[in-house]
């Protein structure tokens, strides 16, 4: 077994030359580059391309049973150490029966726990992951302890002590995905260790002396045979992928990894003939007759695919789609499909008549649609996964692609989202479908094709009508059609009983333009799917990217003020009869006191203290308020009597409303409630 193993060059600060320390049962692939002090343990497995570096900081530890996949790449600070489970100090520890993925980055002072998984493309830097804990792909941890048992989502950056704490706890599934790799490198390890030392090649194969004639003639009856067990469907978008100049590539997942939309590629079809791509389109689906697999169109001269379909299920059978004629991704469902021609009341599938509205606006606007999906889990902490993009600009097209979606992700939350392909960015979102597999409910679920005179018109009128009286209290649609005149954005966040203790927020979603029934009925879906949290609006002001206003809008209880949950209305309680709003000042651009005395209430319902801040044009500017006045009454009437006689005194100056929760000491609420006039 030839490896490339040397010794550590000597250096100021060590100069032991010491050589790697390896276990007789481990594989070490002759690919692969250890140098200094590195321990491998019983069992392991270095994979092609590996490059452990103990030349600075040293000794690295690898323990029994794991295994270290192709690029990684291990090496370590010359300063700083962490405490292995024997005691001792090292620069790198990995524990026994630990999986390190393709391209993963260790950078020591690291420790990695036993039975860990580290994802693939994931940077791991002076932090301890503890035992058990599960890392999904391209994350970056550093500075911090990730606690034993803990799972972090694909994307993340943790750097602070306080994110790795609210990870969420690693499930059953996610142990057993990690063990499965764990045992399938464990059984590569001794293939590859006979391999090495077998002493002769198996002999080459014979092959038949076709002619060219014959071999072409006998390609195409095949080809034409094909059309039975492939599918005419999977034929036809071959035949027109292959006319286009495009060539054949094949994906295939287990459900696990369809779930998470993470795809691996099959062996490639370098082939351009039709007869050859089928023969080899035939063997991946019996080779991956349990899972997933779909067929995709390659760009050769731009790169870049201009298909995707699926084309297999677990179930092994091969999935009927509509084609398309112009070689793009068509996403019909195999039990729905959808047809823009003859009538005018075609089904929209799973769709409601709301999300064929907000379709037809955007596409009105000359914005395109997308769609993201992600299961119970990471909808909890705001991880969406991108679907398929959706090329077409004709209602009829994007409804059923967006129908074909719905099915693939029957078990998910799937949301839909307008995009402004100039300015390149979101111009709103809706919920589509919620883990039941159905659409969430506002609006009837037929589908009438868009003609000249609706399609040129911009408004976003849902058919549900959010009449957001029925569903929320008036003073939170007053507010929210408030922020919306300022030209406010609308954000929607959420947080568990523990986050909103420490403030810490998630945002569910940010209304960026779309008017108040799309921020409605954002609002809505989002009260519908967070009931047992706490969740609040907040405005901000897109020129001056400040917050203008935080309000706490529904609370696990339901009660104290707070907007419904899916089966409770609210309505806010009647004025005092004690109290009759005064008149807005004369002077300035004044303040609507009614809507005022609203917030006041709500906020002394909650048990909130009451301040007020004001600031000049110049100060407002750059978010820079001065405390004005703080009020000791619990009294509306001698609250707004306060406030008031402030905003008389301050009518030149931007004049905001203040909440504190007494409690956890911060602040629920801010919102400006008086300009000063530009006359």
């Amino acid at each position: 077994m030839a490896v490339r193993m040397h010794a550590a060059p000597p250096t100021p600060w060590s100069r032991t030359l010491a050589e790697p320390k390896i276990d007789k049962s481990a594989y070490i692939h002759a690919f692969s580059n250890l140098i200094g002090d590195v321990r491998i343990g019983a069992g392991v497995l270095i994979a092609p391309g590996t490059s452990i570096r103990a030349d600075e900081g040293s000794p690295f530890h690898i323990g029994d049973g794991s295994n270290i996949q192709d690029g990684v790449v291990i090496h370590g600070l010359e300063q700083g150490r962490v405490r292995g489970d024997d005691g001792a100090d090292y620069s790198v520890w990995v524990g026994n029966g630990s999986s390190i993925a393709h391209l993963s980055l260790i950078h020591g002072p690291a420790y990695i726990g036993d039975n860990c998984f580290i994802g693939f493309r994931s940077t791991i830097f002076n932090a301890r992951i503890g035992a058990g804990s599960i890392v999904m792909m391209h994350v970056l941890i550093q500075d911090v302890e990730i606690p034993p048992g803990k799972y972090v989502p694909s994307g993340a950056v943790i750097t602070s002590q306080q994110q790795a704490d609210q990870l969420p706890d690693v499930r059953e599934r996610d142990r057993q995905f990690a063990s499965h790799l764990v045992g399938l490198h464990g059984a590569l390890r001794p293939g590859y260790r006979d391999s090495d030392d077998a002493a002769r090649l198996a002999p080459p194969r014979e092959e038949q002396n076709l002619s060219s004639h014959s071999s072409q003639q006998n390609m195409n009856t095949y080809a034409h045979n094909q059309a039975a067990s492939l599918g005419a469907d999977v034929v036809n978008h071959v035949r027109q992928l292959l006319a286009q100049g495009y060539r054949i590539g094949t994906e295939h997942a287990d459900e696990r990894r369809f779930q998470t939309s993470s795809w691996r590629s099959c062996a490639p079809i370098q082939t351009a003939n039709e007869g050859s791509v089928l023969r080899e389109l035939e063997s991946c689906l019996s080779e991956h007759s349990g899972e997933y697999v779909r067929l995709i169109g390659i760009d050769p001269r731009a790169k870049r695919r201009v298909f995707e379909t699926i084309i297999q299920r677990p179930d092994g059978k091969v999935v009927a789609q509509a084609g398309s004629s112009n070689g793009r991704a068509s996403y019909a469902s195999a039990s729905k499909s959808y047809s823009s021609a003859g009538s005018n009341g075609h089904s929209g599938g799973g769709l409601s008549g709301d999300a064929i509205a907000f379709v037809r606006n955007m596409l009105a606007q000359g914005a395109r649609i997308g769609t993201e999906h992600a299961d119970a889990r990471h909808f909890q902490v705001s991880s969406w996964s991108s679907c398929s993009p959706i090329q077409a600009n004709r209602e009829s097209d994007v409804v059923s692609a967006l129908q074909g979606c719905l099915a693939e992700h029957g078990g998910e939350y799937v949301r839909m989202f307008g995009i402004d392909t100039r300015a390149k960015r979101r111009l709103g979102e809706i919920i589509i479908q919620r883990p039941n597999g159905k659409a969430p409910a506002g609006g009837g679920g037929s589908y009438q094709p868009s003609s000249s005179s609706s399609a040129s018109s911009p408004s976003y009128a849902p058919s549900g009508g959010y009449a957001a009286t029925a569903q929320l209290s008036p003073d939170l649609t007053q507010q929210v059609n408030q922020l919306v005149a300022q030209g406010c954005k609308i954000a929607i966040e959420f947080a568990d009983k523990r986050r909103f203790q420490t403030s810490s927020w998630t945002t569910a979603t940010v209304v960026e333009r779309g008017g108040y029934a799309q921020a409605i009925a954002q609002i809505e879906a989002v009260l519908a799917d967070h009931a047992d949290h706490y969740v609040r609006i907040v405005g901000i002001n897109p020129t001056a990217k400040t917050r203008v206003a935080e309000v706490v809008v529904h609370r696990p209880n339901g009660k104290s003020g707070s907007a419904p949950s899916s089966t409770s209305s609210y309505s806010a309680p009647a004025p005092s009869p004690s109290y009759s709003a005064p008149k807005a000042p004369s002077n300035g651009a004044g303040a609507n006191l009614s809507n005022v005395a609203g917030q006041v209430r709500q906020l002394l319902m909650q048990g909130c203290k009451i301040g007020v801040e004001f600031a000049d044009e110049r100060r407002y500017k750059i978010g820079s308020w001065t405390t004005g006045l703080s009020i000791d009454s619990t009294h509306e009437s001698g609250v707004m009597s306060a406030i008031q006689s402030f905003l008389n005194e301050h009518s030149g100056h931007y004049v905001r409303l203040i909440g504190v929760d007494p409690k956890v000491k911060r602040r629920v609420t801010e919102a400006v409630i008086h300009k000063p006039s530009k006359g």
